[in-house]
């Protein structure tokens, strides 16, 4: 038997995993006559489009933003509205807050109290009584109270009609407004809190309460830190947002230079990507130590962040050793493994390096594919903007809905819909004295109404959709631009005008049902994941150990899952591109082909990313750390950074994170580049031999790198 001849009940590779592509003449890049494919999926698409923009027409018409932007009163009316009587009343203000703490609340979503819009909050301590008393000396003390009543109160002229009237509030106290509500005004004093420097204060029906009594008065005092934390962060955005636009377009520029250099010296350059990497994680390992060591010196230092708890004031966390401590370990660790990947995965780099310039080339010759981004980032926003628009009209729809509210919670009839027009009439009103009918929702009975829950699934759903299909499009779009320049002979000379606008057209027009094909597929992976974690939180507290490992696995096997059918699309796509099949044929060719190259594949693809990565981390590295010195003023050579920040990692870490988002920007189009030149170049090396009849397209840097490692290419 010769050393070529196989047993014939040996599959070989082919067999496995397809045939190799057979000689074709005719071929010479992206087939251009083509047809329509997976034409039914494309219908359905079509058809889930025009129901999306139906749904969102009728939530429209029923939907109000109104009530999500403006506090709502127990009459179902908006405070603030323009053109009603409460227009120059923007604050709500609750009759008893004390109330707002019983267990109805988390059963009703609503406080059982009256609840009013008025003008300003109260300013100080007086209950009803009070102030009746002094009214018979001084009229002025009527109309201060008079505010937080309702439009009816009059004053009392006896003790029984003080006791039945309930037009006012039995007490008030100093308040400020916070989310468009009188919230108490509270403080510290010597580590006690209070409101307007008391820790008691009269309710009005002859007893004394206490600050802590409110309940959620610790929750109050949290969300009230966080109003002045969120103050801190607008004053730093507003005196930083020049040079936060600055850094950005410095991050903007500087991908731009890399990928220029990456045409000429890639290997140069990956060496400066290392070093640069390296170098920014050893700086903050010596940062870090070096805070660590100066930490040492203060005996606060040594508390743990488990003995401060969750604190508003971030800085807070950055004077402990421990803070300090933890990044030193997690940097050390990080670039041990760079290091170590450096090592073990060394010969394979050069692979990465050679298909990093042809990228540069393609690049150079179709420049406006790094524009395409930002056609990506426009169709994206639009499709954001409108789910966003969608789920509050529908959030909003329906009419004012009333329930009975006792504050006391000894009522039959609690929680039942009422009518306020005539509900002291009603023979609830008589079973339950002191029972209100207050605004609960916006809803409905009609069919409309019973439904929009399962319109909000609809309208997260085609969300997905729409935006997974934009991906796809943008994937296939540019694959067949640089597919075009592969399959050019002399290139550029033989590269057709507008090649990135040409494969654009042609994924719309013939490819729409197979991108929505398998963008259905990650929408679908994605809405499982959201039922998932919505059911892990609806479930949490009935949650036991079990329960909780099988929904770990279960987030990890559709994490998996979902990057997985990613990795598979994106293949695909590039094989719509070049041949113009449908999406299952095309998925199928691309995982045989992946196959019958498993070892070239997955070590150079993840090179490849390897080094796009370490460009990434190198642009906002380099970035944030002339930020760090810039707003901590340890950079004056340059420019007087900003002297009153109240949190310098405000813009700090906004320039950070705007430099990533810039370069992945710029550097997924070269990772979809290199990834579509790899394929193509296997799918030359199975088409053609070599020879005068049969040349390669490949260029001759990145044919010799693997006719090293494969000696039968080499004899060809």
């Amino acid at each position: 038997m010769n050393d070529t001849e196989k047993p014939a009940d040996t599959p070989s590779q082919e067999e496995d995993f397809g045939d190799p592509k057979t000689y074709d003449p005719d071929f010479k890049g992206p087939v251009a006559n083509r047809s329509c494919t997976d034409v039914l999926c494309c219908m359905i698409f079509l058809l889930c489009i025009i129901g999306y923009i139906v749904l969102g027409l009728v939530a429209w018409v029923h939907g109000d933003p109104r009530r999500a932007a403006y506090p709502t009163d127990s009459q179902g009316h908006f405070c603030g509205q323009k053109g009603t009587p409460n227009e120059n009343k923007t604050i709500l203000f609750y009759f008893n807050l004390l109330r707002c703490t019983s267990p109805s609340v988390l059963l009703n979503l609503q406080c059982p109290t009256t609840q009013i819009c008025v003008s300003k909050c109260p300013e100080k301590f007086l209950t009803y009584v009070e102030m009746q008393l002094l009214y018979t000396k001084d009229k002025s003390y009527w109309e201060d109270y008079r505010q937080f009543c309702k439009t009816t109160a009059k004053p009392v002229k006896s003790i029984t009609q003080l006791l039945l009237d309930d037009d006012c509030p039995t007490a008030i106290f100093p308040s400020k407004p916070f989310l468009q509500r009188c919230f108490p005004d509270f403080s510290t004093k010597n580590g006690t809190l209070t409101i307007g420097s008391k820790m008691v204060f009269q309710d009005g029906n002859g007893g004394t309460r206490s600050v802590i009594e409110l309940g959620a008065a610790n929750g109050i005092n949290k969300l009230l830190d966080a109003k002045s934390l969120g103050l801190k962060v607008f004053e730093d955005y507003a005196t930083t947002w020049y040079w936060i636009l600055i850094g950005l377009t410095i991050a903007m520029v500087l991908s731009w230079i890399f990928l220029i250099l990456l045409r000429f010296i890639a290997g140069c350059l990956f060496w400066v990507f290392m070093i640069g990497v390296i170098g920014i994680i050893g700086y903050g390992i010596w940062h870090s130590y070096q805070q660590y060591t100066n930490l040492q010196e203060r005996p606060s230092s040594v508390l743990t962040i488990y003995d401060i708890g969750i604190q508003t004031n971030i800085s807070m966390y950055f004077e402990l050793q421990q803070t300090w401590f933890i990044f030193m370990i997690i940097l050390c660790i990080i670039e041990v493994i760079v290091i170590l990947m450096l090592i073990f995965l060394r010969n394979r780099i050069r692979v990465a390096i050679i298909l990093l310039k042809e990228g540069s080339k393609a690049i150079g010759y179709i420049p406006s594919t790094l524009v395409y981004p930002a056609l990506t980032f426009i169709l994206l926003s639009i499709c954001i903007c409108y789910w966003v628009v969608t789920a509050v009209f529908l959030a909003t729809s329906g009419v004012p809905v009333y329930k009975v509210i006792a504050p006391e919670g000894h009522c039959i009839h609690e929680n039942q819909t009422c009518d306020p027009e005539i509900f002291h009439t009603t023979e609830i009103a008589k079973a339950c004295p002191g029972a209100l009918c207050n605004f609960a929702f916006y809803g409905g009975k009609s069919l409309y109404h019973q439904y929009i829950p399962t319109f909000h699934v609809y309208n997260l759903f085609v969300f997905l959709w729409l935006i997974n299909f934009v991906i796809a499009l943008g994937q296939c779009a540019l694959a067949g631009a640089f597919a075009t320049y592969y399959w050019a002979m002399k290139k550029p000379d033989d590269i057709p005008r507008y090649p990135l606008f040409t494969a654009f057209g042609r994924a719309i027009r013939y490819h729409t049902g197979s991108l929505a094909f398998g963008s259905l597929i990650i929408a679908l992976i994605q809405m499982f994941k959201i039922v998932l974690e919505y059911l892990d939180h609806r479930l949490k507290r009935t949650q036991n150990t079990l329960s909780k490992f099988l929904q770990c696995c279960l987030r990890c096997c559709f994490w998996c899952l979902e990057n997985a059918i990613k990795f598979l699309n994106r293949n695909a796509y590039i094989m719509i591109a070049i041949y113009g099949r449908n999406f299952c044929r095309s998925a199928k060719d691309a995982f045989n082909l992946l196959m019958r190259n498993v070892l070239k594949v997955a070590v150079t693809d993840e090179v490849t990313y390897f080094v796009l990565f370490l460009g990434k981390i190198l642009v906002a590295g380099s970035i944030g750390v002339l930020a760090f010195l810039f707003f901590t003023q340890r950079l004056p050579v340059i420019a007087q950074g900003p002297a009153s920040l109240n949190y310098y990692w405000v813009p700090l870490l906004t320039v950070i994170f705007g430099s990533y988002l810039i370069a992945h920007g710029f550097f997924s189009v070269y990772a979809m580049c290199v990834e579509t030149i790899f394929i193509c170049f296997l799918e030359d090396l199975e088409r053609n031999d070599g020879s005068a009849a049969r040349p390669y397209y490949v260029s001759q840097p990145l044919l010799k790198i693997f006719q090293e490692e494969n000696p039968q290419t080499r004899k060809q």
